[in-house]
Parts: C-alpha cells; sequence; structure tokens
C-alpha cells in the first residue's frame, strides 16, 4: 500500500517556511491586506473553494448550517474543474511538500477540513 500525501495548513497571516513546499491559496477571495509577495502564494486553487453564494450564505449563520454547508460544498467539489483541480492538488502532493494556506481565522471550522477530505487526508494536517 502506498502512503497517502501529507498536506499542511497554515494561516495566510503566517510567515511562509520553505519547509511548506509549494502554498496554494485555497479561499475564494484574496485575503485583505496581504500583497502577493507577502503571502508567497505559488498557486491560487479558486476551482476547489465554495463558490461565492455558499461561502456567503454559511457565514450568516455557521453554528446552524454546517451539515448542509458540507454537503453543499462536496456536491460542488464533484463538478469537473473542481475534479480536476482536486487531482492537481493529489499530484503535487505526492511530489513534495503542500500546503494549503487560509485566511480564515479557524481553518479547524472552515471548508478546509472537508476539502481535505475531499483530497483523501483523513487525519488531521499539521499546523504549523
Amino acid at each position: 500500500m502506498t502512503q497517502q500525501p501529507g498536506y499542511r495548513v497554515k494561516r495566510v497571516y503566517d510567515d511562509p517556511d520553505p519547509a511548506d513546499g509549494r502554498r496554494v491559496l485555497v479561499d475564494r477571495l484574496w485575503p485583505r491586506g496581504v500583497s502577493k509577495q507577502q503571502a508567497a502564494i505559488d498557486e491560487w486553487a479558486k476551482d476547489v473553494t465554495p463558490s461565492n453564494e455558499l461561502r456567503k450564505w454559511y457565514h450568516a449563520a455557521p453554528e446552524t448550517r454546517r451539515a448542509e454547508f458540507e454537503r453543499k460544498y462536496r456536491i460542488e467539489l464533484g463538478a469537473d474543474l473542481a475534479r480536476e483541480a482536486l487531482a492537481h492538488l493529489r499530484s503535487e502532493a505526492a511530489a513534495g511538500p503542500l500546503t494549503l494556506v487560509t485566511a480564515t481565522k479557524e481553518p479547524e471550522h472552515s471548508h478546509v477540513p472537508i476539502l481535505l477530505d475531499e483530497l483523501g487526508e483523513t487525519r488531521r494536517a499539521d499546523r504549523r
């Protein structure tokens, strides 16, 4: 059995580290107050982020909408462009370190755990 590729998760406001490997932004919107140079992003994977409509709907009441958000987001991740982008991220992770970068304050309560699950990652990603 082959070892599953690993993913790191970091906030865009944390300093980049050479151990991050490729840094992929997994937010629909560019983070406020962060320049492209500061973010040190190698790729912006918009196709694996929740749609604007879904993101706004969820943020209106995250404490009561989590289960429905997850269901709807997984449907979005089943679209052709999202599946292709997921395959690309898996390939990148298999080639070397890959860090998913987000601006969310609490990545564990965002779309990131669902994205990690869809990428095939079932354990918690490193947070450094």
